[in-house]
């Protein structure tokens, strides 16, 4: 790939959707690469970008990389070392990778289309939090138990029909609860319903969401005062045992609202108890709702297992976060070149189609993405012994065939 080809490559259609004056702009109103020389705030992301879709396991790999005549070219670096790498990363505020975090999310929106991800169940969101674990003796500023430290990236997911989408993140050290974050995460809107695990229970924020109408579905602990008010009916064939409204709590922490509870089984046979303010939705509705609660473990699963979070390259709080806002930002820019190409497959699948076609033209890499397999192979397939056997005898007795010689078999003891 000679300078001028790269337009057309993988690589700058991946990230093209950063080229925008909205960020160009940011940075350049906050001032971080007005001394620069080298490894301005675009670059270093673009590098960090690369490292989480390589799964590089350090700053000396990642400067290593730019050995690759055709990854200097696109990133437009000769060379930089790993310490000038992890100097900057420390350095950058962490709003700056923050807001393209945000900016890729809307341009998400923009492209899909905000009306296209709302579902036959209204505009969802999913809500939860997941610990990712530290070594206390490297990382004091993250202590979480007497010999452990961590961080825990808050996240809010907007599902559609295409997956989910990260929609708003905050990222705090692990000893802080679920529950303080949830006035960030929560979708204020009336057609929203927000759906998040009994981590964030709250009977005097569920009460605020009532008096606002906020929608919420989430699990009910299992020590929780109920007071039932009226039983709903339930379809004979309905997978839901109980249907009711309830007031929960009591003393001071006794709910002014009443609520609906739904009583029915997980995936693997428990009784759970589903807690919602949802009253115009079927019973067996608001159960496949507190079911789609399942694709954020499954996100953060994906985000641990293919992109690199579960090792950092720095060791102060501002390099950590600015690492996994950049690992965000990485996975929209998955998401973005899935939905252009119109890819049906995994995102796994174009992660890995990306690595492999990163410096190669952009219409090459569509074209495999794209590309139907065609199975060649019917399979193995069951012999049929004595159909073998009765063929080769008939030859055998028309003269067709010399047995001993011309008919290849394995000895069969019986």
């Amino acid at each position: 790939m000679q300078g001028k080809d790269i337009t057309k490559s993988t690589f700058f259609q991946l990230f093209q959707p950063i080229f925008n004056e909205k960020i160009f702009q940011l940075i350049n109103n906050a001032g971080v690469d007005k001394y620069v020389k080298k490894l301005t705030a675009l670059k270093l992301f673009y590098l960090l970008a690369y490292a989480q879709l390589e799964q590089l396991k350090g700053l000396r790999d990642i400067s290593n990389s730019l050995n690759n005549d055709l990854q200097s070219i696109c990133i437009a670096l000769d060379s930089i070392s790993h310490s000038q790498i992890s100097r900057r990363l420390n350095a950058l505020p962490v709003s700056i990778f923050k807001a393209i975090f945000q900016d890729l999310t809307r341009q998400i929106g923009e492209k899909v289309g905000f009306q296209k991800i709302r579902n036959s169940l209204g505009r969802i969101y999913l809500i939860d939090a997941s610990v990712i674990s530290l070594c206390l003796s490297r990382y004091r500023w993250a202590e979480f138990r007497k010999e452990k430290g961590g961080i825990k990236l808050h996240l809010r997911l907007n599902l559609f029909g295409q997956g989910v989408l990260p929609d708003c993140a905050t990222i705090t050290t692990a000893k802080h609860s679920d529950k303080t974050e949830m006035d960030n995460l929560i979708v204020e809107e009336k057609d929203a319903i927000n759906i998040f695990d009994r981590g964030y229970v709250d009977y005097k924020k569920f009460d605020h969401y009532c008096e606002k109408g906020i929608g919420f579905v989430t699990r009910l602990k299992s020590n929780a005062v109920v007071y039932v008010q009226k039983e709903l009916p339930l379809s004979p064939a309905s997978e839901i045992s109980r249907d009711y409204i309830a007031i929960l709590g009591w003393g001071s922490s006794r709910m002014k609202h009443p609520v609906r509870l739904i009583e029915t089984t997980d995936t693997e046979g428990n009784q759970i108890t589903i807690v919602t303010n949802v009253f115009e939705k079927t019973a067996e509705e608001i159960g496949q709702l507190y079911r789609y609660r399942w694709q954020i473990e499954i996100f953060f699963k994906w985000l641990k297992q293919h992109l690199h979070v579960k090792h950092l390259y720095g060791l102060g709080q501002q390099a950590v976060e600015n690492q996994l806002y950049i690992a965000l930002a990485t996975y929209c820019l998955l998401k973005m070149i899935q939905i252009r190409t119109g890819c049906e497959g995994s995102l796994l699948t174009v992660k890995r189609l990306v690595c492999a076609c990163l410096y190669e033209p952009y219409e090459v890499f569509r074209k495999k993405l794209c590309k139907q397999k065609k199975r060649t192979s019917k399979g193995r397939r069951r012999l049929n012994y004595e159909a073998i056997y009765e063929l080769t005898v008939r030859q055998v007795m028309d003269g067709e065939t010399n047995f001993l010689n011309e008919v290849s078999y394995d000895p069969i003891i019986l």
